[in-house]
């Protein structure tokens, strides 16, 4: 019996290392490509400022007409309900 539970320790063991392996690889490969498209990103900011700067000043623009909208909207919900009041 105790040989079953060695083998199943040495099958997990196995199977963890495997599985770090595999997550360590996907990490790298993730690393990777985050940093080409940085890259990229940087090199076409260089060649294109002002397209860039004008991308950068729509992206902020959404941005804070999103939060403006958002913060009407949780506005209205905060106010309370007026309903008539029938005698």
């Amino acid at each position: 019996m105790s040989d079953h539970k060695t083998d199943f320790t040495k099958s997990a063991a196995s199977t963890t290392e495997t599985i770090i392996e595999q997550a360590e690889g996907l990490f790298e490969q993730a690393k990777d490509a985050v940093t080409e498209a940085f890259t990229a990103t940087v090199d076409a900011a260089k060649a294109n400022p002002l397209a860039a700067a004008g991308i950068a000043a729509g992206a902020a623009a959404a941005i804070a007409g999103a939060a403006f909208g958002a913060s009407k909207l949780r506005a209205k919900d905060d106010e309370p309900t007026k309903t008539d009041a029938k005698a």
